[in-house]
């Protein structure tokens, strides 16, 4: 045999080594597949206490939503039923050197119709922002009022400033026989039998504090002899 040919051999068998080193490639990735697998098994017992701990996390805030939107949503019932009317907007306008600049004052009444009723007054650069505040300071204001049988249970006379209020009970039918500024604080108050003159100023807010005063300043009959200490006498039957 020829050198030349051992050679030959040599050559061919040289490359056989290099499939042996080719399987290293597979004996590292099955051995990473293991290490992914055995991390998975690591964290699968922590997801039960993530989601357990999710859960209670999303109950808790749940039942904190829901006692929110319950308070929520009967507040907004209330002012549901709150009628708001506003009487009067003034504009003001103030000379500067630039021009000039403008506010705004609103008198608004609130009333639930059902005997209570209020009356504010607010003072913005904005329409919006003064009939806002007008609304809030109304509802701090509330107040109870006689109403029997959806009228007045007496004749009743008022003065505030410069406006004089008379209001007369009326049967039923009659409606409200008043003045724009009068009619809007006794619908608030759920009034609609009465027949209302206003003899003296014409100022709106003067005029909705002298009816405010007439009405909270009547009494029925069972509360001027609970105050004397007498009690009603009843009728004998014939």
């Amino acid at each position: 045999m020829t050198t030349e040919d051992t050679k030959d051999n040599e050559t061919q068998v040289t490359p056989t080594p290099a499939p042996a080193e080719q399987p290293a490639a597979p004996e590292a990735t099955e051995t990473a597949q293991p290490a992914a697998e055995t991390t998975h098994q690591q964290r699968a017992p922590r997801a039960p206490r993530r989601e357990g701990s999710s859960q209670q996390r999303s109950g808790g805030r749940s039942s904190r939503r829901d006692g929110s939107s319950r308070s929520g949503s009967d507040a907004s019932g209330e002012d549901n039923q709150l009628v708001e009317k506003v009487v009067y907007v003034n504009r003001c306008a103030k000379v500067v050197k630039g021009g000039r600049r403008f506010s705004f004052s609103a008198l608004v009444v609130v009333g639930d119709q059902n005997g209570k009723v209020g009356q504010g007054f607010g003072k913005a650069n904005e329409v919006s922002d003064a009939i806002r505040k007008g609304t809030d300071a109304a509802k701090r204001a509330m107040k109870k009022v006689v109403v029997v049988n959806e009228t007045l249970p007496h004749e009743v006379y008022s003065e505030f400033g410069g406006a004089k209020i008379v209001l007369k009970p009326a049967a039923p039918g009659t409606g409200l026989v008043a003045g724009e500024k009068v009619r809007a604080v006794l619908e608030a108050a759920g009034v609609s039998n009465v027949i209302a003159k206003s003899l003296g100023s014409s100022n709106a807010a003067n005029v909705v504090k002298a009816t405010m005063q007439a009405m909270l300043s009547m009494r029925t009959a069972d509360q001027v002899l609970s105050a004397r200490g007498k009690k009603k006498k009843e009728k004998e039957s014939v």
